[in-house]
């Protein structure tokens, strides 16, 4: 949904003492969108609106438009605090930096500082919106969920378009139902395998699932897609208990020989309760074939069984790295960990849901783990490590990037995760670069990556909120329980 009366929230009209027809801040306002048009107002700080590929967002621009806002000495001039709308539009455009572009580093540090006096000392009609700007910037949420929050701020604005937010709050409503609608789908598939009296130990987090799936690609025509990544991603999540918590290591070497082999007839050698997972596991790649042969796309489903088996493989080295007691490096822990997290599965598996446009030669390249997925995987994987941590090793796992960094380098936890947050920003802005630079996919696969790192950003961002099912709560009441009152 592209939310047109955003033009009004100060992204695009001009900062305090800029001279309006000197284009100012265009470089930030008109971005093209994955569509190939052109964004306007605050989507285009938005993820759908970082680039096509074809444009470059270099740190010379970014000095270049910049630098007018400096004073004599080199720093942002203070009288432009008394824009507040214009200081959430640079906040916001703050984001989307690359690495080396250091005057966005300081024009970050610049408007948070001024946002955080705004939202403790103003009476401004923006106190809200600052606070959630604070909170959850718009290029690192989830497309859908700040869509509804800001519905939310725009229609208490006095200058708002009531056509414009009636149509914002019907199409949402609309997608909202479509949601929901697979969401039952879901949720009935679930409860006829029973798994919960057949595993115990296996956390029911269907809903969860789909909202993170939700999150990758909401827009109606990836239904099937949402489907089916949904049942991939549960079992995905059941697989990582009984690696992690569960199975015995004998077990986890006839499950991880059995996935090899990909084969019903292999049933015969597991565990009782690893029969349960198997066959379903088995059943829904089944349904994927069937409709991939539909579409005339069989080529998808050898690359999606493939790289089932890779996690599956890391799966087991982490399990026989704590049979052993082995501490990994840092290094090896986090070149062992991009792949077991399972996000880089997540993402391969929800190309075959986008139809024509996921070629056999977007396949080839996805599956070969491009910096973007990597660096999606890797955000995931850290924000993951900093909320679990404790946790996991209480219920003894692998030692995460934390221990591993922890004993590299001889510091404190507080330290390690200190450093690991500045990878963490750092990696987001590799996340830009590959938005904004050639690359061999077209904009809407590059988007799934982005739109998956921004669902870790939600989900991870104070606690485990996929364990913690209650950190997730409000968010899935939002998207997919409360219409918006139209």
């Amino acid at each position: 949904m592209r939310l047109g009366f955003w033009k009004d929230s100060g992204f695009g009209r001009p900062l305090p003492g800029e001279d309006v027809r000197s284009g100012g801040r265009a470089w930030l306002a008109s971005r093209p969108d994955a569509e190939g048009e052109v964004a306007t107002g605050p989507e285009a700080v938005k993820g759908t609106a970082i680039g096509t590929g074809t444009e470059k967002l270099d740190a010379t621009l970014a000095a270049d438009v910049l630098n007018k806002f400096r004073d004599e000495h080199g720093k942002f001039r203070n009288g432009l605090t008394r824009d507040t709308r214009g200081m959430l539009s640079l906040y916001e455009a703050a984001h989307l930096g690359i690495r080396g572009e250091e005057i966005l580093d300081e024009a970050l540090s610049f408007t948070t500082a001024h946002l955080k006096s705004v939202a403790t000392n103003s009476s401004s009609p923006l106190v809200e919106q600052v606070i959630h700007a604070l909170e959850q910037s718009l290029h690192r949420g989830m497309t859908k969920l700040e869509a509804r929050h800001y519905i939310s701020f725009y229609e208490k604005d006095p200058s708002r378009n009531e056509v414009l937010l009636k149509l914002a709050k019907l199409d949402f409503n609309r997608l909202q139902s479509l949601h929901l609608e697979e969401l039952g789908e879901i949720s009935r598939w679930w409860k006829d395998l029973d798994l919960a009296s057949k595993i115990p130990y296996a956390r029911n987090r269907v809903v969860e699932c789909y909202f993170c799936i939700m999150g990758v690609y909401p827009e109606p025509q990836y239904s099937f897609g949402r489907t089916i990544l949904t049942k991939v991603t549960a079992m995905t999540s059941i697989l990582d208990d009984t690696y992690d918590a569960y199975g015995t290591f004998e077990e986890l070497q006839l499950f991880t020989d059995a996935i090899e082999r990909w084969d019903v007839d292999e049933t015969d050698k597991l565990p009782e309760y690893m029969k349960a997972i198997y066959l379903a596991l088995l059943d829904i790649y089944n349904e994927i074939e069937e409709e991939m042969r539909n579409e005339g796309r069989s080529y998808c489903v050898s690359y999606a069984k493939e790289e089932m088996k890779v996690l599956i493989r890391t799966y087991f080295t982490e399990a026989k790295w704590f049979s052993e007691g082995h501490i990994p490096t840092f290094k090896e822990s986090l070149e062992n960990a991009l792949v077991s997290c399972g996000y880089a599965m997540i993402l391969l598996t929800s190309f075959v849901g986008m139809g024509e446009i996921a070629t056999k030669e977007v396949f080839d390249w996805v599956s070969k783990t491009p910096k973007i997925v990597r660096s999606a995987c890797l955000i995931g994987r850290l924000m993951d490590d900093i909320v679990s941590n404790e946790f996991e090793q209480e219920r003894g796992h692998v030692s995460s990037a934390i221990e591993c960094y922890m004993n590299e380098n001889g510091v404190s936890r507080e330290e390690a995760i200190t450093e690991i947050r500045k990878l963490i920003n750092n990696t987001w802005k590799d996340i830009n670069e590959q938005c904004v630079r050639p690359t061999a996919a077209a904009m809407p696969p590059l988007m799934r990556a982005v739109n998956l790192a921004r669902v870790f950003d939600v989900a991870y961002k104070r606690e485990d909120g996929y364990t913690n099912a209650h950190v997730l709560k409000a968010h899935i009441v939002l998207l997919l329980i409360d219409p918006i009152p139209i």
